[in-house]
């Protein structure tokens, strides 16, 4: 019995949910992935898609437009972004401090405008949401069409990007730059590639993807926004990048494991097992913490990693 009901829990709807879960934390994973290549640890993974999934909603109530609501998400993203890259790149702040600060300041400022803007309502706002976009021929593979192509717009859009930032990575010059000011920023400096300007545009990708990955919680997976719903989810992504060894395909990898574990808890939920419902909820952060410690001394971090850069003065 105990056997047939494990084997159960792996359906096509579990992985499907895998999938599913697994697509923001790979988004917000891959941008962090660029932004630790460069040198800078963002802890605010948390606030910049905090804003990104308050600021879709936003921008889908105010044209109707679910579209517009993640270009809205994404603009969220993004200014977050280049208020941490300038306090940590041009202000040279702590950036473990700082990515805390955002954090706490984002959870206070979206529950604050979601009252304001939304009102105190027994139940959530409604907006126009993200619907899942099955493709025609491939949706009708036994098994692997329901999993992986009857998804929405933004899964098939995150997996896309795992290919096209990995090959940018580590097999294009711009790659090569974003590895030289996060491993030797000093030498990349004396050969003309400006270290500054290469850490904001990684900041500024990290965030843009970031508040994709906040919509695609608000606008494909809900449709509304409710405070602090990324819960955590910032952290596993962080997490990932560190599973994954600070490469786009692994911090992928490692985010589907996470999105598994997530889809887990909700399928052992539903099949109604004698388990306490908080160790359930608790299942992906406890996979998490034992991806972390399992893979942390395996793994190089960029050299430069968390080092403010400050540019020689010339004579």
């Amino acid at each position: 019995m105990g056997i047939e009901v494990f084997l159960g829990l792996f359906t096509v709807e579990f992985f499907y949910a895998t999938i599913r879960m697994a697509s923001p934390i790979a988004l917000a994973a891959l941008g962090e992935v660029y932004v630790e290549k460069a040198g800078i640890l963002n802890l605010g993974i948390e606030a910049t898609m905090l804003m990104g999934a308050f600021f879709g909603v936003l921008g889908s109530a105010l044209s109707g437009s679910a579209f517009v609501g993640v270009l809205t998400a994404m603009a969220a993203g993004m200014l977050t972004g280049l208020l941490f890259g300038f306090l940590v790149i041009t202000m040279r702040a702590n950036q473990i401090v700082t990515g805390a600060a955002l954090n706490i300041a984002a959870l206070g400022m979206t529950s604050f405008l979601s009252r304001i803007i939304f009102g105190v309502r027994l139940l959530p706002v409604q907006v126009q949401g993200i619907k899942p976009l099955p493709i025609p021929f491939l949706k009708d593979i036994p098994g692997l069409g329901k999993i992986l192509f009857e998804q929405t717009p933004l899964v098939y859009f995150t997996y896309f990007m795992v290919i096209v930032m990995t090959y940018a990575l580590y097999r294009t010059t711009w790659g090569l730059k974003i590895r030289s000011v996060g491993e030797h920023p000093r030498a990349a400096e004396t050969l003309g590639i400006s270290v500054i300007r290469w850490r904001y545009g990684c900041v500024l990708l990290g965030g843009a993807l970031g508040g994709i990955a906040g919509s695609i919680l608000s606008l494909a997976q809900l449709s509304t926004f409710v405070d602090n719903m990324i819960a955590g989810r910032g952290f596993i992504a962080l997490a990932a990048v560190i599973f994954g060894r600070w490469n786009p395909l692994g911090a992928a990898a490692a985010a589907l494991v996470f999105g598994a574990a997530d889809a887990m808890q909700m399928r052992v939920q539903a099949f109604s097992l004698n388990l306490p419902s908080d160790f359930l909820l608790m299942l992906p952060y406890l996979i998490t913490l034992i991806g972390v410690i399992i893979f942390r001394g395996r793994a190089a971090a960029p050299v430069a990693l968390t080092k403010p850069y400050e540019k020689e003065a010339t004579a």
